[in-house]
């Protein structure tokens, strides 16, 4: 049997199993697209709690229109062809959620937003949490995080948000108040709530009781300007399924319901070997890839073995976490370390940390091998290398399962 993988942006990995090895291939579901154009027209004419967008722009003042970055595959450049001929009527600019990532290349501007770059470059900000004179405090949250925001958010009449909705392995998902909080943050107001992601309620899937969500949506009520929502939910092929606008709130909790049709996917038992693959642009650095891992941890048995695929192009893309794993011997000491004093970043150490404990995690990338080995992680040149020692090891009745789209789909039991 012959299974190839994306890779990159355009490559693919190849591989070749015996028929009588049992593998399971688990995806995003499939689902029925629609006109992507007309569905994200109709969401903006026809808001949820909100008013219009013509009424919303008009005479709007200044106007900051808040986008993801690069690493999220958002198609921004979509809705601008909607809502731009209004928006250029008006003091807008754009800023980039960027949350602690780092700020976009050229080619990643032109991959967010398109022809339209070439009109708006002049009036983009670059998010940059760690510029304590570009952030203004706006009051704690009652978890105690203190609200630092990008002066734009603050300086802004009216605001509106571009995002997408998918399932996010601490957050619970993506989209609606995370492009305030990460993503026009300060470092410490990041810090602190991303210190939350160690607790076990913080998951995939989970908002209820979720503390990393609970304390987004309570930083969120410190933000006083009108906001017009536009959130999108990407089918596993990253074309537009469904589109929600209005109500920041309101228009999060529609686009949820229709992204669990995508990434919630059902699954039989778990398997002894589980390859996550993680797909352009969440392979962009072992940072964002870890999201890989931790969705395919759902599909992996007790002493299994866990083969993420992800190219990382910019290597490993967040110092603080590699450098506490690589300064400890085990997982262990890890988690340990981490007990003793919270670092941002930290948290994606520790849910590495935590599989490592139970499983091995091995690697088919880009990098270098003497970077990634400290971080618990065995790393492979090939995928067949990794699969044919996988199975050796687990014997060949061991059961192997493609996550296809690790960094996003769910494996959910049934």
């Amino acid at each position: 049997m012959k299974i190839t993988v994306p890779y990159g942006k355009q490559d693919t990995l190849t591989a070749t199993l015996d028929e009588a090895v049992p593998v399971r291939i688990l995806e995003a579901n499939d689902v029925t697209l629609p006109d992507q154009d007309r569905v994200i027209a109709d969401a903006i004419a026809r808001p949820i709690h909100s008013t219009p967008f013509e009424a919303f722009i008009k005479d709007a003042g200044k106007v900051l229109v808040i986008v993801n970055d690069a690493t999220r595959p958002t198609p921004t450049a979509k809705v601008l062809d909607v809502i731009f001929d209004p928006l250029s009527q008006t003091d807008y600019h754009f800023i980039i959620a960027t949350g602690v990532h780092r700020g976009p290349t050229k080619d990643e501007f032109i991959q967010i937003f398109g022809d339209y770059y070439a009109k708006i470059k002049d009036r983009i900000i670059v998010h940059d949490a760690a510029k304590e004179q570009d952030m203004v405090f706006l009051g704690d949250s009652s978890n105690g995080t203190p609200m630092y925001v990008n002066k734009a958010g603050v300086e802004a009449d009216k605001i509106i948000i571009i995002s997408s909705v998918e399932p996010h392995y601490f957050a619970g998902y993506t989209g609606g108040r995370k492009s305030f909080l990460p993503g026009i943050a300060g470092y410490q107001t990041i810090e602190k709530n991303h210190k939350l992601a160690l607790l076990p309620e913080a998951k995939a899937l989970a908002l209820a009781g979720n503390p990393v969500h609970e304390d987004m949506m309570d930083a969120i009520k410190t933000v006083k300007q009108d906001i017009f929502s536009i959130m999108m939910v990407l089918d596993k092929h990253h074309q537009v399924y469904a589109a929600c606008a209005g109500h920041i709130h309101d228009s999060f909790h529609a686009a949820i319901d229709r992204a669990n049709e995508v990434f919630a996917a059902p699954m039989g038992e778990k398997a002894d070997i589980v390859v996550s693959v993680v797909k352009f642009p969440q392979d962009i650095d072992l940072y964002q890839a870890q999201k890989g891992i931790d969705n395919a941890k759902l599909a992996l048995k007790k002493d299994g073995i866990l083969i993420l695929v992800a190219k990382c192009r910019c290597g490993i893309g967040g110092k603080a976490f590699a450098d506490l794993l690589g300064s400890c011997d085990t997982p262990e000491a890890a988690l340990k370390k981490i007990e003793k004093g919270y670092v941002l970043g930290y948290h994606k150490a520790a849910k590495m940390a935590e599989i490592g404990i139970w499983a091995q995690m091995w690697a088919v990338t880009d990098m270098p091998t003497d970077q990634i080995t400290p971080l618990f992680i065995t790393p492979f040149s090939d995928l067949q290398t990794a699969l044919d020692q996988a199975l050796a090891q687990k014997g060949q009745k061991a059961t192997v399962l493609f996550l296809m789209d690790g960094g996003l789909t769910v494996p959910m039991m049934h």
